[in-house]
């Protein structure tokens, strides 16, 4: 109860603010409502009314919430209007995009660790590519593998992979290089091949940053899946969702859709932090 008190606090104290910001936003559409129809309107009816627009500014939480619950049990899950239907197909490239950026992470990081050369020429790019915004990038991967033939899956998924990659290589090679120089020097006295060293030291060394990294990449992930279904003009997803609430001003589908990928995003990471449990468990890491 300790743990759980402060968390409805804040809870509790975002939803009163976010009530409070749907009054201030939606009132002047109300108030222009009613200038127009020549009738006056009192505090409490605009109260109310500023909570029940088809197409406020700012939903209240409830319309979010009644509108997360119809995307998601109001039909088939098969439908196209169905918040299952997109989260799964937003989910699929997210998978294979964490896939492919953490198996590049995870290589590169290895490499990067026992070649100096490569990491004094590479870090640096990798460093430099992150500051490009993925807004300005996504739709030229889009554009250029459209045209060579290459749509659906793939390049979103390179997308979410881009945006997943640099976690898991930072984190790695912070990992990888977490054993101190004693320990090395140790078994480097008995004789072990680097190998070994990587084997029984360096990779139980990295599993913590390893797996807090996977954290950061998944939700990167996802948030690239995202911003890449965004130009390529898909139908299916989250960010088609995204886009046409935007197209048709239908702003409670554009929450729900958010608060979706929110909750999809949670689910991953706590997936992660499950695996992560079992794993160190294992290797007796952790108690």
């Amino acid at each position: 109860m300790t743990r759980v008190g402060p968390v409805l606090v804040v809870v509790c104290a975002i939803i009163a603010v976010w009530y409070g910001a749907t009054v201030w936003l939606n009132s002047a559409w109300v108030y222009d409502q009613a200038a127009r129809s020549g009738q006056a309107v009192g505090f409490w009816n605009m109260v109310g009314q500023t909570m029940a627009l088809d197409r406020p500014v700012l939903p209240a939480p409830h319309q979010v919430v009644m509108g997360l619950w119809d995307g998601v049990t109001g039909q088939k899950v098969t439908s196209k209007r169905s918040l299952v239907y997109h989260g799964w197909i937003t989910l699929e490239a997210t998978g294979l995009g964490f896939i492919i950026g953490t198996v590049a992470g995870l290589l590169l990081a290895v490499a990067l660790v026992h070649n100096k050369a490569l990491d004094m020429s590479f870090m640096p790019w990798a460093i430099a590519s992150q500051t490009i915004p993925v807004l300005a990038i996504a739709p030229m991967v889009i554009v250029v593998l459209a045209s060579l033939g290459v749509k659906g899956l793939l390049p979103k998924a390179l997308i979410a992979a881009y945006l997943s990659f640099f976690p898991v290589l930072v984190g790695m090679v912070k990992g990888l290089r977490a054993p101190d120089a004693m320990q090395i020097d140790l078994l480097r006295t008995y004789g072990a091949p680097k190998t070994a060293i990587f084997w029984k030291l360096r990779l139980p060394s990295s599993m913590a940053y390893f797996f807090a990294s996977l954290k950061v990449g998944v939700a990167a992930a996802l948030v690239g899946t995202i911003v890449a279904e965004l130009p390529a003009g898909a139908v299916a997803g989250l960010g088609a969702r995204l886009l046409q609430g935007s197209y048709y001003g239908q702003t409670i589908q554009i929450w729900a859709a958010l608060i979706a990928a929110a909750c999809l995003a949670a689910v991953l990471v706590g997936l992660v932090g499950l695996i992560e449990t079992v794993v160190l468990k294992r290797m007796g890491l952790v108690r």
